[in-house]
């Protein structure tokens, strides 16, 4: 059990190690050759360029001005001066409502740390006798006698504990009240004030059924030509470009070691570079690497322009999925948030992501295959979820004193050193979790992607929710119960059965050390350790060296990333209930949080003014995602603290926590129901205001011209002879006038608007059908 000395010791670890990599970061960032590592952001923005200096050639390199140095902190400052809404300007709504987490945080725990000290804290250290020295193989620190666990059992002080979860609660549910409808009108200003973008006026189709007569892209338009007559646009079929998009980014890495060989080669002409044309260029023949490579571009350019013609040609490489434009927001919207038919699995409608958050690869998944995916999947997490709590505790239990000495006990006596026994219960066991944990979020964005979400944003909010509940489960549950279970076994086996709860009750609360340990690793140093972002500056400097030729080249091999939103918001989230469950248990532990939130807000508001470019923007569309967690960590605090206080001899006590529960839960669905909206619905009052003032400043708009080719796969975009495929695939022949044109169907009148699809050179169905009818 961690001591205060111990936790002294790993704070000081952990100050130190933030300190040095804030002092390497200060250091890095003024050096001229790591600018566009450290600002790539407003080099993306076309708002800042290379320095250049004149005189000594060493300045093009390293930063001479020591003035500089002095204010090495700056930063901090500046990073907070930029206002909410030129942050919004300059980074999006997802990046300004992303920090206004940290700011809830602060909100939240501020005030709550502030009276969990002023009268919890005295109300717990000023018992003489407490529960902890009636167990048997437990030792209490000097943490333990701040908590909870330090008031013996039956006493009338818990009360002081309920009304206290009662002030919590009330205050969390008040903030989080204030900044849902915050957020929730920041979110409809936002709307209302962005400028034109494709997914306002368009709707993702899926599910189009199939017709023997026509194509889906005939089908898809002349359904929505009936059925929206007076709002349908055009339309853009999905294509499975799987395969193409592949040899794409094949054909890009084999570029990529082209310009390497010819760069190698045109510093040192003596003499070609060679290369194997085996695995990783390390076995087979050994040929010149620029003939090797440029011979096999133009295979690859062979292959890429076969596999484009075959798509374009194929019907099976179209998908039953269409992106529906329309003329209005009004319309679009109407149409997304509508059931098309009277069979509810057929022309399933949903708002198109822009542009940017699609993710193409799973467009090609088709639809029936979703729902078995998705069960897959579910029970993949379940295993992965279950099985991944042996190795958690097992490196847990390496990582501390007990698990050393069993499994080498020769390291005995080097371990009871009293600074080496400190460093490893104060920690290691932070340390090892973290690095544990380190390949978690990938394999579950794998997971994400296999169950066929059309969007980055969809992606990342699954990985999320499914990273927070692991987090919940392995972290918080399985360090409690493998910290209770594991090393009170002996005691569970010879005591009584009435003893087991009163031992896990206690021990609750005493598992507070191990996650002090474990939020200074991770909420200290490794937030620290974020703004260094040492791998981007190493993988820069490599790229830079070896592959930059152009000015071009030096853009791609800026690596500005991304927030990250299915890592970085379950870790807040986790934070979330850390202080809610022990705000009641054990307070010491809300400062350590409160830091974490202080310095992560800074730290994150630097890096999306300064280097981080968002891939998407929602609209702040995760924010009942956030919400909902909260409340989950609020409703999971008041159950725990429910059966604590059933292991303390306060029976009496279980009427009076358990409204709580209900009343957070009664709180959830009154904000579900008033908030909600705002974030999955676009109100069509809003609509109609929006393309009211756009007819009347744009009257002679070319709204077709502008989304015409919005959807279209950006692999025809990026291939060098993508111009005929384009007009292939995208459509370029846009009708303009009204007109009465012909349908394949037999069973069918024809549309009473123009088909850029059958053509108005085709003779009229109508007539036909008509003399048959007749």
């Amino acid at each position: 059990m961690a001591t205060l000395g111990d936790i002294g010791l790993a704070a000081a670890i952990n100050i130190i190690s933030a300190f040095i990599f804030f002092l390497a970061f200060a250091f890095l960032r003024l050096q001229p050759f790591n600018d566009r590592v450290y600002f790539p952001k407003w080099y993306l923005k076309g708002l800042r360029s290379s320095p250049t200096h004149s005189g000594a050639f060493v300045r093009k390199f390293v930063n001479l001005d020591f003035r500089s140095y002095i204010r090495f902190l700056n930063w901090m400052p500046a990073a907070l001066k930029m206002p909410e809404p030129e942050l919004i300007d300059h980074a999006g709504l997802d990046s300004a409502v992303y920090l206004r987490i940290y700011l809830l945080g602060l909100k939240i725990f501020v005030p709550i740390a502030i009276f969990a000290w002023a009268i919890l804290v005295p109300v717990n250290w000023t018992n003489k006798v407490s529960d902890i020295d009636k167990l048997a193989n437990v030792t209490a620190s000097d943490i333990d006698k701040l908590s909870v666990s330090n008031v013996p059992s039956g006493s009338h002080r818990f009360w002081t504990h309920i009304v206290m979860a009662y002030a919590f609660t009330f205050w969390t549910c008040y903030v989080l009240l204030k900044e849902y409808e915050t957020i929730a009108s920041m979110r409809l200003q936002f709307l209302a004030s962005e400028s034109r973008r494709p997914d306002q006026f368009s709707v993702l189709v899926r599910n189009v059924p199939p017709d023997p007569d026509e194509s889906v892209s005939e089908s898809v338009e002349h359904f929505f030509l009936v059925n929206h007559p007076d709002h349908y646009l055009t339309n853009q079929v999905v294509y499975d470009a799987n395969k193409l998009a592949k040899l794409v980014k094949k054909k890009k890495k084999m570029h990529n070691w082209l310009v390497y060989y010819r760069n190698k080669f045109s510093r040192d002409d003596s003499k070609k570079p060679m290369t194997k044309t085996g695995f990783l260029g390390l076995l087979g023949e050994r040929v010149d690497a620029i003939e090797y490579y440029t011979s096999e571009i133009d295979k690859l350019s062979k292959e890429i322009a076969e596999e484009r013609d075959r798509v374009a040609s194929d019907p099976k490489s179209v998908m039953p999925a269409s992106f529906v434009s329309f003329k209005t927001r009004w319309g679009a919207a109407v149409c997304a948030q509508t059931q098309q038919c009277r069979n509810p699995t057929l022309w399933l409608t949903e708002w198109a992501p822009e542009p940017r958050d699609v993710y193409w690869k799973n467009l090609a998944i088709p639809y029936v295959s979703l729902t078995v995916r998705r069960l897959m999947m579910g029970v993949a997490f379940f295993f992965l979820t279950f099985f991944f709590m042996i190795p958690i505790t097992f490196v847990q239990s390496l990582a501390s004193i007990e698990g050393i000495e069993k499994w080498a006990p020769f390291l005995r006596p080097l371990i009871e050193v009293k600074f080496i026994k400190s460093f490893i219960q104060g920690f290691l066991p932070g340390i090892a979790l973290k690095l544990f944990l380190i390949f978690l979020p990938a394999i579950l964005m794998i997971m994400s992607k296999f169950e066929g979400f059309t969007s980055i944003s969809s992606l990342e909010r699954r990985a999320a929710s499914r990273y927070y509940l692991f987090n919940f489960v392995n972290v918080f549950l399985g360090s409690i119960i493998s910290g209770t279970a594991l090393e009170q076994l002996n005691t569970f086996l010879n005591e009584s059965a009435n003893k087991i709860p009163e031992t896990i009750g206690v021990a609750i609360p005493m598992r507070a050390t191990f996650f002090i340990t474990y939020i200074m690793v991770d909420g200290w140093a490794g937030i620290a350790a974020e703004i260094l972002m040492l791998k981007p500056l190493i993988i820069y400097h490599l790229k830079n060296f070896f592959l930059v030729k152009t000015e071009k080249d030096r853009e791609e091999a800026m690596d500005p990333g991304s927030l990250g939103f299915n890592t970085g918001e379950p870790r807040i989230q986790f934070y979330f209930l850390l202080g809610l469950v022990y705000a009641t248990v054990t307070p010491v532990l809300l400062p350590f949080i409160i830091v974490f939130f202080a310095l992560a807000y800074v730290v994150f508001r630097h890096q999306i003014i300064n280097v981080y470019n968002q891939e998407y923007e929602s609209g702040a569309a995760f924010w009942p995602d956030v919400h909902g967690r909260v409340i989950i960590a609020l409703i999971i605090s008041q159950v725990l603290l429910m059966g604590l206080m059933g292991t303390k001899d306060t029976a009496q006590s279980t009427p009076v926590i358990i409204a709580l529960p209900v009343l957070t839960i009664w709180f959830y669905k009154f904000c579900k129901g008033r908030y909600e909206s705002a974030f999955v619905k676009y109100p069509l009052q809003e609509a109609m205001m929006k393309d009211t003032l756009e007819r009347a400043r744009e009257p002679h708009l070319n709204l077709k011209g502008y989304l015409q080719n919005a959807y279209t796969h950006p692999v025809f975009k990026e291939s060098e002879e993508d111009e005929e495929a384009d007009q292939e695939i995208g459509g370029d022949s846009w009708e303009t006038e009204s007109a009465r044109v012909p349908t394949k169907r037999q069973s069918r009148r024809n549309t009473p608007l123009a088909s850029r699809i059958s053509g108005a050179s085709s003779p009229p169905s109508l007539p036909d059908v008509v003399v048959e009818q007749a």
